[in-house]
């Protein structure tokens, strides 16, 4: 995950925590020329997580790199951001929420896995326009709420595993009226 290229945008967060830092008094002019360098050199979003971990908590951090399971118990966790998703992402929720927020995050590949355990607990996706979302997974007296909007040759995020008692619920953001006033007449026009 590490080895992902690293877009300008990413360069530019990351220019910006060190300025903040610099502001604070978390590092000196000279360590903050020097970072401020190596980010604007950096290729890969390794280089890039390296120069802030020291800075604030992984939450705070302005790109998380991080392939551990999501684990939450009798409670909630949210990504969201600009975040690395690896290509199976394991996932367990013991009556509690999990909110997958991937408006802004980096796919390692077009066809990504969400792996749940859930146990009276629930799985919240938050999709970019595009993405397909497919519940392959074993659900037992579960539901699933799958809104996206998806496009032919979009990425698509499939949901295996097993959910017992559980939902899983997929959503892309909400449009504007004159975004589906036009869609809709669009499509009156072709038929």
């Amino acid at each position: 995950m590490r080895d992902l290229r690293a877009s300008d945008a990413d360069r530019e967060r990351v220019v910006a925590v060190l300025g903040e830092a610099v502001a604070d008094g978390r590092l000196s002019m000279a360590e903050h020329s020097e970072r401020t360098a190596r980010a604007y050199a950096a290729r890969t979003l390794g280089e890039l997580t390296g120069l802030t971990e020291d800075l604030g908590p992984e939450e705070a951090q302005p790109i998380l790199v991080d392939d551990r399971p999501v684990t939450v118990f009798f409670g909630r966790i949210r990504r969201e951001g600009r975040w690395v998703v690896p290509v199976k992402l394991p996932v367990l929720a013991l009556f509690g929420t999990v909110e997958l927020d991937l408006r802004e995050a980096v796919l390692q590949r077009r066809h990504i896995v969400v792996d749940p355990l859930v146990l009276g607990g629930r799985i919240r996706l938050l999709v970019p326009e595009g993405v397909r979302v497919h519940v392959t997974g074993r659900t037992i007296l579960s539901t699933r709420d799958l809104r996206a909007r998806p496009a032919q040759d979009g990425p698509t995020v499939e949901v295996g595993g097993t959910m017992i008692f559980g939902s899983v619920r997929a959503r892309a953001p909400k449009r504007s009226l004159r975004t589906r006033v036009r869609d809709r007449l669009g499509r009156g026009r072709r038929a």
